[in-house]
């Protein structure tokens, strides 16, 4: 505690004003003094704003090595991805089956709150697969237990009523809150049950244990996997398939259980931003799935189609045509859904009438319509009227998904889409079913207007919240010369004099998102635990109303705007608190059991460092020996070297050599790592990590 306060005192008063003063004179456009011309970028300054831009972060000497080699050679290679050997995350992405399900796998496998429900009502069968059914009889014992909570006449119950009011204002299919276990007795019973039934099963082969557990009594099973708490819950655990830990996860949570296949998506997405080799890859498919954003907490149908939407409609089209990645998004389940594109049913349609004779209310949704034009394509200033936004909304009706509660896939319903011609930015638009929509969504991408707004959002992420004129300009030329190629246009931008200038040069904010995934990066820290990096995303899981985490919640951007490039949003003294916190949390190994190996940092840094130019020989003889540099001193150096491509500032210097000078000396000589892990925490929560 005493190192966390300290830590706090030293960075606050230095990192908030000094990343609003290294990052103000960005948010405002004027040309710089003709009197004072900024000096150019070195080489290693160049290849450091490359990678700053085009990574999550450098990893040590990987600036060094793209200098030397160049950094054109470097992003003409991340242009190919599919080029680039990527054995290390494949294997770690093998821990979670669920990202090679499809959407209607998932439906089975991990079911929702709603499923559940309607077995426990008999309105749905229990799925065929025997070990899926076994763990659906567990939440199916976790929902009656809830139920029975809210016919309690107790305290409990008026909890749960409490928690009931919470879901009934949560948005539709939102995941019902998990049910802890009655009381501390059951609790208590539940742990020595579970410690009681380990014993013979993790005596079992690996390959017996969860077929073991599956054949135990419902009460029992519930119990186990409820129960059970490291380290016997590891022991059990050792060795079994990642598709074993899956079944324990669901068994373990509440009645729900998509929140499992939510987790292993969030956490494989901290695991490509730390480990992938393909990282232009990577930074470009965030940037797109912020771009056309989706939020798993509005149905719990989204999490179905999450991982298809980001494979499939983001991560394949990031770096190729943009009307192709447009077309994909728009024909993905997960974006018909979000923006409620499913539900909309042109006025005039066969099935409009057909509601309207049984008394149904229903009509056409304009929220895809609008969207598509205000923030995917032309933007806000783009030239069109809401009469644009009907017309386009009608365009698209028919565009929907086979019964999403399982996972169905899009599909084109003719007796929705609304008949005839539309009149839509000034030009007629023939009847012609779902090839209307396809028409139009190409014609969106090839319009001036989407090649400008798009070249500004990129430019705002990869250069300057207010991004050049000039350099927009340049990249709106490449788009329409290219036909809408997104390789071509980053070509243009990362060649353009605006991209290299020493105002654009370390001025961006680094994201929450970015900033854990560098910092993992930059201390080459290995990503045992996943998911506590994610955790460090989140808001607050505990409940209580002032705790928060960095405030970037993975594939849970609320609007679709999704989450802000520009450093205004991130620049505040209560998220910088949670990053200071988790710089302090990693240096000390209290994050999940990660830890960087800081001496193994400063020795590959002094093994790296090359010796200054001899001086001149001088006939003046001096008699004042230089005054060494101490070793703490060479060490943070070092440190400094290794977790910051650039130079840091005397001020930051200065108050990272003023708290290490309050600290014990005897302490760090019995334990000369913690003094380098303190060196590490400050170096990550100093104003120069913060920004790349």
């Amino acid at each position: 505690m005493r190192t966390r306060i300290a830590l706090l005192a030293f960075a606050l008063p230095l990192l908030l004003p000094a990343l609003r003063a290294q990052t103000a004179v960005h948010s405002r456009s004027r040309p710089a003094p003709q009197h004072a011309p900024a000096a150019a970028l070195s080489a290693d300054e160049q290849a450091a704003q490359v990678i700053d831009r085009f990574t999550f972060g450098a990893t040590p000497g990987l600036v060094r090595t793209v200098a030397n080699e160049g950094w054109e050679q470097w992003f003409a290679q991340q242009l190919q991805p599919g080029q680039i050997a990527d054995p290390a995350l494949a294997k770690r992405l093998g821990n979670y089956p669920s990202l090679a399900m499809s959407p209607a796998e998932l439906a089975v496998n991990f079911p929702d709150g709603q499923v559940i429900r309607r077995i426990a009502e008999g309105k749905q069968s229990l799925p065929a697969d025997p070990q899926v059914a076994a763990v659906y009889q567990v939440l199916l014992a976790r929902y009656a237990e809830k139920q029975a909570k809210d016919q309690a006449p107790d305290q409990t119950k008026d909890q749960t009523k409490d928690q009931s009011k919470d879901q009934a204002n949560a948005p539709a299919g939102a995941k019902p809150p998990e049910i802890p276990a009655d009381r501390p007795a059951d609790r208590k019973a539940d742990q020595a049950r579970a410690a009681a039934l380990s014993g013979a099963i993790a005596a079992l082969p690996a390959p017996q244990r969860m077929t073991a557990v599956l054949a135990l009594p419902v009460p029992d099973r519930a119990a186990l996997t409820r129960g059970l708490a490291d380290p016997l819950k590891a022991q059990l655990l050792a060795g079994t398939s990642p598709r074993d830990h899956e079944l324990w996860a669901l068994m373990a949570g509440g009645y729900g259980g998509n929140g499992v296949a939510a987790s292993e998506l969030e956490q494989a997405k901290v695991l490509r931003a730390v480990l992938s080799e393909r990282q232009l890859e990577e930074v470009m498919t965030d940037f797109w799935l912020n771009h056309f954003n989706i939020d798993l907490s509005k149905t719990g149908d989204e999490v179905d189609y999450a991982n298809q939407y980001e494979a499939d409609a983001i991560r394949s089209h990031a770096l190729g045509s943009f009307a192709d990645l447009l077309l994909a998004t728009a024909h993905s389940p997960a974006m018909m859904i979000y923006l409620d594109n499913l539900a909309s049913i042109g006025p005039d349609s066969p099935a409009a009438e057909r509601q309207r004779r049984n008394g149904a209310h229903g009509g056409l949704n304009e929220n895809y319509g609008r969207e598509v034009m205000e923030l995917h394509t032309l933007g806000v200033d783009g030239g069109y009227t809401q009469a644009d936004v009907t017309a386009l909304a009608n365009i698209l009706t028919g565009w929907g998904v086979d019964k999403p509660q399982t996972g169905g896939p899009f599909v084109f319903d003719p007796r929705r889409h609304e008949p005839g011609p539309k009149q839509w930015l000034g030009h007629t638009v023939a009847e012609n079913g779902e090839q209307e929509g396809i028409d139009a969504l190409r014609y969106l991408a090839a319009q001036p207007a989407t090649a400008r707004h798009i070249s500004f959002a990129l430019a705002q992420r990869f250069v300057a919240d207010t991004p050049p004129p000039a350099l927009v300009d340049r990249m709106t030329a490449a788009w329409m010369a290219s036909n809408g190629n997104i390789a071509e246009v980053l070509r243009t931008m990362v060649h353009s004099p605006e991209f290299f200038s020493r105002a654009n040069f370390r001025n961006k904010v680094k994201t929450p998102l970015e900033f854990v995934a560098s910092a993992m990066r930059a201390t080459n820290t290995d990503p045992a635990n996943p998911g506590a990096l994610v955790g460090q995303l989140q808001p607050g899981q505990d409940g209580r109303a002032h705790h928060r985490a960095m405030g970037e919640p993975l594939y849970r951007g609320q609007p679709p705007t999704g989450y802000p490039h520009t450093g205004e949003h991130w620049r505040n003294s209560a998220a910088l608190v949670d990053r200071l916190n988790f710089a302090l949390a990693l240096a000390q190994g209290k994050l999940g059991g990660m830890r960087p190996d800081t001496p193994l940092l400063v020795a590959t840094g002094l093994l790296a460092r090359t010796p200054p130019p001899a001086a001149p020989r001088s006939h003046t003889v001096s008699l004042a020996a230089p005054e060494p540099e101490s070793g703490q001193a060479q060490a943070l150096l070092l440190l400094e070297q290794a977790l910051i491509p650039g130079e840091v500032s005397s001020q930051t210097n200065a108050v990272i050599r003023a708290q290490l000078a309050q600290r014990n000396p005897e302490a760090d000589a019995q334990d000369p790592a913690g003094e380098l892990n303190a060196m590490a925490a400050m170096i990550l929560g100093s104003p120069e990590f913060q920004l790349h």
